[in-house]
């Protein structure tokens, strides 16, 4: 084929926060598929926390990206060719297709979208973002009616859906973000019952004042002092549930754990981890009760799109910095 591929490679183990030189930028022919493959042209690259994790030689629950393979990560495309039975030219799918403009893969690691989904929304309420929310809440936070939901990073791509699916469920539910634009997002738009930005708030006072019933189920992105302040304020039984803690991610000097543990004990609490993968053969069943909720409007999605490939890797830190509101996107290509 004629067609070249941009692809963005991982040239460095970032020190702290990732740095252009942490990453290289090539091109190459595209690669037509052999038999029992399909090729992509990628539009749509999802930029996650958990990419900062990928880049360190670590033990974790994926393998940590090798130095110069291109750069994990997941995308949403449309079918060029196909050499498998399952996939026509124009077909929508999506997979772990990473930083780079084409992608030849595989049948068997894509999926499918229904046509009739808008791409950003799969990449965001109906994808990752609202699996890892749905699961994550209900299944491992089992909020009940009336009960207390605390969600560290409220204003961005999990955050915003957990506090949604929050308020379907009957619940209060109450965000932390570090934008005065965050918080009147979720309290304005996406129907939060409190809002506190942390940079500009006493957060014990604030978590105080906007949790007065203390709090039932705290879904943690962020971790450190964040995770410190909401173990003070559970009730007994309450479910703690660790999704990421991306103030941690850049730490050059050792993770900080939580200080506050021992709540966990007087309060008989339950702190516990997940992995929305682990969910996958669920997947549909999500997709299904979010797909509906987004009809009856009563999830709004919201996101932040850079454009261009080349960008990517400056666009990454917007999720460190705080500058992203809503699911932050990569446009590689018009739809």
């Amino acid at each position: 084929m004629s067609e070249t591929n941009l692809q963005i490679l991982l040239a460095a183990r970032p020190q702290g926060l990732p740095r252009a030189s942490d990453f290289e930028t090539v091109e190459r022919p595209v690669r037509p598929p052999d038999d029992g493959e399909v090729l992509v042209k990628n539009v749509y690259l999802s930029l996650d926390p958990a990419m900062r994790g990928w880049m360190d030689d670590r033990k974790s629950y994926l393998p940590p990206v090798r130095l110069g393979d291109v750069m994990r990560g997941l995308t949403i495309g449309v079918v060029e060719a196909s050499r498998h039975a399952g996939f026509a030219a124009g077909d929508r799918v999506t997979g772990v297709l990473g930083w780079q403009r084409y992608a030849t893969v595989a049948a068997e690691q894509l999926d499918k979208l229904p046509p009739q989904v808008p791409l950003r929304l799969a990449m965001g309420p109906l994808g990752m973002t609202g699996m890892t929310a749905y699961f994550g809440l209900l299944d491992v936070g089992r909020p009940k009616e009336g009960e207390t939901v605390l969600v560290s990073g409220g204003g961005g791509a999990v955050g915003s859906v957990v506090g949604q699916i929050a308020k379907i469920h009957g619940c209060r539910a109450v965000g932390i973000a570090g934008t005065a634009e965050k918080c009147r997002w979720m309290t304005e738009d996406l129907g939060f019952d409190a809002a506190i930005d942390y940079k500009t708030a006493d957060l014990g006072e604030a978590l105080r004042s906007a949790c007065p019933d203390g709090v039932d189920v705290y879904f943690d992105n962020v971790g450190g002092e964040i995770l410190d302040a909401a173990l003070a304020r559970i009730n007994r039984g309450a479910r703690v549930v660790i999704c990421g803690a991306i103030s941690q991610y850049n730490a050059t000097e050792g993770v900080r754990g939580p200080a506050n543990y021992l709540a966990l004990l007087v309060q008989r609490a339950r702190m516990q981890g997940f992995i929305v993968f682990d969910y996958a053969r669920r997947y549909a069943e999500a997709q299904k009760a979010i797909g509906g909720w987004i009809a009856e409007g009563r999830i709004q999605a919201r996101d932040d799109v850079v454009d261009g490939l080349e960008n990517a890797p400056a666009a990454l830190l917007r999720l460190f910095d705080g500058r992203n509101v809503g699911k932050l996107l990569v446009r590689i290509a018009e739809e």
